[in-house]
């Protein structure tokens, strides 16, 4: 076996995974928390760090931990410019991004945003939006 691209072919093994592409993409703009990344895959929590673990292992992730949370953020922007060009390559006309507010996540960066978003008590707005609460829980 030739060992004289050793890195080079530990980070495009690393890209070469339909869910660490979601996770790279996920994490273009800013640091997310696993319980959103969890949420954002639809997969369980021990799958999700396997694949950050991967691409943390790969030198592409770095993660930092608040509390009992962890958060993982992109250690070289330039990895984007490879995903980008292999995009191109494909011909895939750009990749929707999946990082928009997910319901299942408890996050507090996500509970933030539901709070902000959520209308004054005693307006219109706030009966109809309390109406949509389902057994707790908010319906989107």
């Amino acid at each position: 076996m030739d060992t004289s691209y050793p890195l080079p072919t530990q980070v495009l093994k690393a890209l070469a995974h339909p869910a660490r592409l979601r996770l790279l993409n996920a994490l273009r703009h800013e640091e997310e928390c696993v319980c959103h990344l969890t949420a954002l895959l639809h997969q369980r929590q021990a799958y999700v760090s396997q694949q950050l673990m991967f691409l943390r292992q790969a030198g592409l992730l770095e993660d930092r931990k608040d509390g009992l949370r962890v958060f993982y953020r992109v250690k070289d922007p330039r990895v984007f410019d490879v995903l980008d060009g292999v995009n191109a390559l494909a011909g895939v006309k750009g990749i929707a991004e999946d990082t928009k507010r997910i319901a299942t996540c408890p996050c507090p960066k996500c509970e933030s945003k539901q709070a902000r978003r959520m209308p004054r008590a005693g307006s219109d707005y706030s009966r109809i939006a309390l109406n949509r609460m389902d057994c707790g829980r908010r319906v989107y």
